[in-house]
């Protein structure tokens, strides 16, 4: 078990292979850390249920983006209600006004990319 193992909610989550969200949820998978999954369309990753509604979850350490900024709006007060530490928007989901509001709620929005980040060892 990874003793600093994040758990990450992975929004735009996809089973089609190649897609950025797809492969970020392997990446983690393999990095050791424990995943949600957010996405439209049912589905699974490694077992992973892919949740096409707002559930809630305890002890969100990251939320990564995948969703672009004009598809976030009804996501905001979810992602907010998780307290989660941090918040990655992935390169095209970059959402200033978001991310202030975030701020705002004492949680840190990041524009990297978690695939970059888990294979440097920065995540």
């Amino acid at each position: 078990m990874n003793t600093n193992a994040k758990k990450t909610i992975v929004v735009g989550a996809t089973e089609k292979a190649g897609r950025y969200a797809n492969l970020a949820a392997y990446s983690l998978l393999r990095h050791g850390h424990d995943i949600e999954l957010i996405g439209r369309q049912e589905g699974s990753i490694e077992g992973h249920p892919i949740h096409t509604d707002q559930p809630h979850f305890d002890d969100i350490e990251t939320v990564t983006m995948y969703v672009g900024p004009q598809n976030q709006p009804p996501l905001y007060e979810y992602i907010k209600s998780l307290k989660p530490r941090r918040v990655i928007f992935n390169p095209g989901s970059e959402n200033p006004e978001f991310e202030r509001q975030l701020k705002a709620e004492g949680i840190e929005p990041i524009q990297a990319c978690t695939l970059v980040m888990l294979s440097v060892g920065t995540y």
